[in-house]
């Protein structure tokens, strides 16, 4: 096992209700918000409503950037940045999936340096620090309310990429299940896929980990038994709380204690179908995981086959692959990029946006040629 450092600083809410205590968590931060969200769902779900009167029990000044896309981009950081700055906010408060809440997080550093949103991305810049960050999740998938790293893309440079910095961490995070209930089904069965590949990421990484490999699994088969009763019932807020509370867990830390570094090679990939053709972050990993594993089944039969004794309770690679293809299908997302019918799609085009992305893993490395095989894959 590797040397590692297990920290944590975010305090998370979690429960019915738990935003009541907005207010007063609020008020020890400062009282000039600049509140960040999507393009509208929390009015109509009742979040918004319930953060502003938080806020107006403790007479907070409270400045909007509302249009956050489902693949955040640079722009939308910059504007909200600016904003900031100009208003000399005290804290932010990200109500959203993991869009609003990464894109949040780069928003937080660049007021803190008065820096642009690509110069944070592409490391440019030493930070001294970020304005404090609260999240109110309404989507459980990505863990960013409990880790300190964010995804955005540039169109004009051709990225999406990640990046982290300990100043990212959510001073607190509030996670109540009940502001999941109307997200609808196909962002509800991507959240539980994004949830179950980033447990995947960390597994197939760099480094000798057993109880970490035994937290893997068992988060998988948290999803496995509550994604399809969640996908046939989504206000049950039983099975909200438990995919909610999954998928925080597979990327706080515990999935990755042990390594050297997740592999992160399909999430590269998948940024790009992201990028070119706004494929949902979650159906896009749904689409090129099963390829992934197949194409890596001749040079990692073990590990594969370890991962269906852990997930699955079987000893066969080729089932394992198999059975994780059915639970996608199962879920609803999509494994083959045909599946989306998207118009005028271009191979090579993707081909040559993931080698200019250098669209790998950090341990499992491709070929050139390696990415015609991949596509192949999940046409």
């Amino acid at each position: 096992m590797k040397n590692f450092v297990a920290y944590n600083p975010t305090s998370v809410y979690f429960g019915k209700g738990v935003v009541n205590q907005l207010g007063e968590v609020v008020s020890k931060l400062g009282l000039k918000v600049l509140l960040i969200y999507g393009k509208g769902s929390i009015k109509k779900n009742g979040v918004y409503n319930d953060i502003q009167s938080q806020l107006k029990q403790i007479n907070a000044k409270v400045w909007e950037y509302e249009g956050i896309k489902s693949n955040p981009i640079v722009e939308d950081v910059d504007a909200a940045a600016k904003m900031g700055i100009e208003n000399q906010i005290d804290v932010i408060i990200a109500a959203g999936g993991g869009s609003v809440i990464d894109s949040a997080k780069i928003i937080a550093v660049c007021i803190a340096n008065k820096s642009k949103g690509w110069d944070v991305m592409k490391n440019k810049i030493t930070i001294s620090g970020a304005i404090p960050l609260i999240g109110i999740l309404t989507l459980a998938a990505t863990g960013t309310e409990m880790n300190p790293v964010a995804v955005v893309q540039n169109h004009e440079t051709e990225e999406k990429i990640g990046f982290g910095h300990p100043s990212m961490f959510p001073k607190h995070s509030f996670l109540d299940p009940q502001y999941t209930a109307s997200v609808p089904a196909n962002y509800t069965s991507y959240g539980i896929v994004d949830l179950i590949a980033h447990s995947l990421e960390n597994y197939f990484g760099d480094g000798d980990a057993t109880l970490t490999d035994r937290f893997v699994g068992a988060i998988i088969q948290e999803a496995i038994e509550y994604g399809p009763k969640l996908m046939n019932d989504l206000t049950n807020y039983e099975y909200r709380s438990k995919i909610m509370w999954a998928a925080t867990n597979a990327l706080n830390g515990v999935t990755g204690n042990g390594r050297v570094t997740g592999d992160w090679g399909v999430h590269g990939l998948g940024h790009v179908l992201s990028l070119l053709y706004d494929v949902p972050h979650g159906a896009s990993l749904s689409i090129i995981y099963p390829a992934w594993l197949k194409f890596h089944l001749p040079l990692i039969p073990e590990r594969i086959a370890l991962l269906g004794k852990y997930v699955f309770n079987i000893n066969s690679p080729e089932e394992t692959i198999t059975r994780f293809e059915l639970l996608f299908k199962q879920l609803g997302s999509p494994v083959r990029l045909s599946e989306l019918k998207i118009p005028n799609i271009n191979n090579e085009e993707i081909i040559r946006v993931w080698i200019k992305n250098k669209a790998q893993g950090a341990y499992f490395k491709f070929k050139p040629e390696d990415y015609t095989t991949l596509l192949q894959a999940f046409e």
